[in-house]
């Protein structure tokens, strides 16, 4: 199951519309609370110029981009935790997500209605951070309770103890106001806080929907969501939602002409999937050959069987090899073949840590 990415938020900050630049879908997007009830997924292409460049070096027939998924999650509102608006709806939507990527709204629009009545980002945060931080202290408080009794007896499992010491420390850091990402946990303790599912355990960025203006220069409401993100070690990306959905809407020739006359390199959703990408912790490899190239995503730090596993399960379980090299000395020499002449093709065995830009043969027997 591909890992994704839930588009979270108050209503009517712009979910809807950057969902549906991103993905080209039609999400509900009105001025209205609660438009969007069931969540809304698309799967979208994740930019990478190198792919374009390993197809122009070695002509393929055909050429795969990979992909992620994002999922337009319905506005929560004060008090959700407790079962207003969507209440635990919105929430269980929410805990089946990998990431967070909170809008946060940054522009004025007497035509948007705002449903706090004016526009405060720090406010909007509190708000939501405050009902997420909610949902998962009830969650810990009653796998404590439960623990709690059965960690009374003197002879007591010695995996009780180690979950109880960890639920513990995350009980103290929710009681805290600190989300569940902000306590470090060793290998062995992992484990006992994944059964938890919490919502603030999970990485989150901050999208800072601004207009025209905030796109190029900022805003009071920026430097704030800035500041909170700077004190929270999160990040921030600014994104105009309203021009990424004009941007959506032109024919592909078209874009580059309308980027250029913005002042714009790129549209801003390319650094928005790119950001996502890496708070997934996510890297590319590639596969090249005359009939395909193609990109394959893998979680940093995997190995040379766990990447193959992600073409096909028999290929993790023969594996013998993987032959290797890296884009850039494609790009520098030009062909396979010179990137085998000057020595820069080699095999790689089962305990080879894929590199982001790689590009793999597998060799395997099943």
């Amino acid at each position: 199951m591909p890992l994704n990415c839930g588009i979270v938020g108050l209503p009517n900050v712009g979910k809807s519309t950057i969902f549906n630049a991103l993905t080209s879908a039609k999400a509900q997007a009105a001025n209205y609370p609660f438009c969007t009830i069931e969540p809304n997924t698309g799967i979208v292409t994740v930019p990478d110029e190198r792919l374009d460049k390993i197809s122009a070096l070695v002509r393929p027939k055909s050429l795969v981009p990979t992909t992620m998924e994002f999922i337009d999650i319905a506005g929560l509102v004060e008090g959700a935790s407790k079962g207003e608006g969507l209440g635990n709806q919105f929430l269980g939507h929410i805990r089946s997500t990998d990431a967070i990527l909170h809008v946060v709204r940054c522009f004025a629009d007497p035509e948007v209605v705002h449903v706090a009545g004016k526009v405060n980002p720090l406010h909007d945060i509190d708000i939501i951070n405050t009902e997420l931080l909610l949902a998962d202290l009830d969650t810990v408080d009653k796998r404590y309770a439960k623990l709690e009794k059965l960690n009374k007896p003197a002879n007591a499992d010695a995996k009780i103890k180690a979950e109880f010491a960890v639920v513990s420390r995350l009980k103290a850091a929710l009681d805290a106001g600190k989300p569940a990402r902000t306590v470090e946990f060793t290998h062995d303790e992992l484990p006992y806080t994944r059964d938890l599912h919490l919502i603030t355990a999970k990485p989150q960025l901050y999208v800072a929907n601004v207009d025209e203006d905030g796109l190029a220069s900022g805003n009071e409401w920026v430097d704030a969501v800035d500041k909170r993100a700077a004190e929270e070690n999160s990040q921030v990306i600014r994104i105009c939602g309203a021009m990424e959905a004009e941007i959506a809407q032109l024919d592909p020739a078209e874009r580059g002409e309308f980027l250029k006359e913005m002042g714009l390199a790129e549209p801003g959703l390319n650094r928005l999937i790119h950001a996502a990408y890496a708070l997934l912790n996510l890297i590319t490899y590639f596969t090249a050959g005359e009939q395909e190239v193609r990109a394959w995503t893998i979680v940093r730090g995997t190995k040379a069987p766990g990447a193959a596993g992600v073409i096909h399960s028999d290929f993790e379980k023969g594996f013998i090899k993987a032959d290797c090299y890296h884009c850039e000395d494609l790009f520098k020499y030009g062909s396979e073949q010179a990137v085998k002449e000057k020595g820069l093709l080699r095999s790689e065995g089962k305990e080879y840590v894929v590199k982001d830009g790689d590009i793999l043969f597998f060799k395997f027997n099943v």
